[in-house]
């Protein structure tokens, strides 16, 4: 039986195919920067080396190289205090490093707008054990490793500097684990 407009209308009065395809349509807008296909400047994609020439301050004001993280496993999580997911998340990565401490996993929280004096706080109420990074003002570093729209990004890199994979969103415990493996099964550079 074909669809008939007005037997099948939202509540509003509004056709269900009309509302259907707005709804649809604005998706499409909001998520545009997601879905954009061209590569940014600089842009680092998953197998080629990772663009670990940024030095940012950590939380505490100290100065933190990416390049001397070369060698290790290493996970760079872009993240928000506001961010939802982020939060959920930081408990799988206190988890692992704990779990990996030997395997020399390093991982790297990256606040993209968060300021110092909140992420201690912050930091300390999630009993995070990582370094904490300043990713404000950080606008470069934030578009090479795709941060400037989406939080939560993570990226894991091999100890030899190339690119595993890079994740948008939230992820669980078990999925960030299956890759972690990986990046300790990478052979040392």
């Amino acid at each position: 039986m074909p669809l008939n407009d007005e037997t099948n209308a939202t509540p509003a009065g509004f056709p269900t195919m009309r509302w259907l395809m707005a709804v649809v349509a604005a998706a499409g807008i909001a998520l545009w920067p997601v879905w954009i296909t061209s590569t940014p400047a600089g842009h680092v994609p998953v197998g080629d080396a990772a663009k670990l020439d940024f030095s940012l301050k950590d939380m505490n004001g100290n100065t933190v190289k990416l390049a001397d993280f070369k060698g290790r496993p290493l996970i760079l999580n872009f993240w928000a205090t506001w961010c939802g997911p982020c939060k959920v998340e930081i408990p799988a990565f206190v988890e692992l490093v704990d779990k990996y401490r030997d395997d020399q996993l390093t991982v790297l929280g990256i606040s993209v707008d968060d300021a110092p004096e909140d992420l201690r706080a912050f930091a300390t109420d999630y009993k995070i054990n990582y370094p904490v990074l300043i990713g404000m003002g950080q606008d470069e570093l934030q578009e090479v490793y795709d941060a400037m729209v989406v939080v939560p990004v993570t990226w894991f890199i091999r100890p030899d500097g190339t690119v595993l994979t890079k994740h948008q969103g939230p992820a669980s415990k078990e999925w960030f684990e299956k890759q972690v493996r990986a990046l300790i099964a990478a052979p040392p550079s």
